[in-house]
């Protein structure tokens, strides 16, 4: 055989490949390579939107049902409006698997006590593994449902004010 075609013969079959050109083709792939090592801050937080807005929304509705059977004067008001925040987190949900699917981010609930839920994760071939505690969940869920009440009634404010 010829010498150009030692080893991969990629470099050594193209005599218009220069040396700088090789070099950041090389870069690159190992950049590539290296890109699935570990999630970036953005995928951990969608893994962790994963885990908390289903329970989010599960509370949400929860919450409608028990508006609905009691006696309050606006229980009508209180039920449509948790109505909507399930509907707002259910597609910030979608939008979260759909992201995570994109990535071929997979997610697997392992273990489940009294004091926290443990998540498996197989991101690109490495897999690793989060845990999140009840206690920083009832905060999380507590904050982020403030977030979705204050959202929907600055839209409302928005939409209902009259343009001056």
């Amino acid at each position: 055989m010829s010498k150009k075609l030692e080893k991969n013969g990629l470099w050594e079959s193209s005599r218009m490949m220069l040396p700088q050109h090789k070099e950041a083709f090389q870069n690159r792939l190992s950049d590539k390579a290296g890109q699935h090592s570990r999630p970036t801050t953005e995928e951990i937080n969608m893994m962790r939107d994963y885990a908390l807005l289903p329970i989010i929304h599960s509370i949400i509705i929860k919450k409608a049902r028990e508006v609905e059977g009691s006696s309050e004067t606006l229980r009508v008001l209180y039920s449509k409006v948790a109505q909507v925040l399930a509907k707002n987190i259910h597609t910030d949900l979608s939008k979260v698997k759909r992201g995570l699917m994109e990535r071929n981010i997979r997610i697997f609930e392992e273990e489940k006590d009294d004091r926290m839920i443990r998540y498996r994760y197989n991101y690109g071939g490495y897999e690793d593994s989060f845990t999140i505690t009840r206690d920083y969940m009832r905060a999380e869920i507590s904050v982020r449902i403030g977030r979705y009440a204050d959202g929907l009634v600055t839209n409302m404010y928005n939409t209902a004010k009259p343009d001056v």
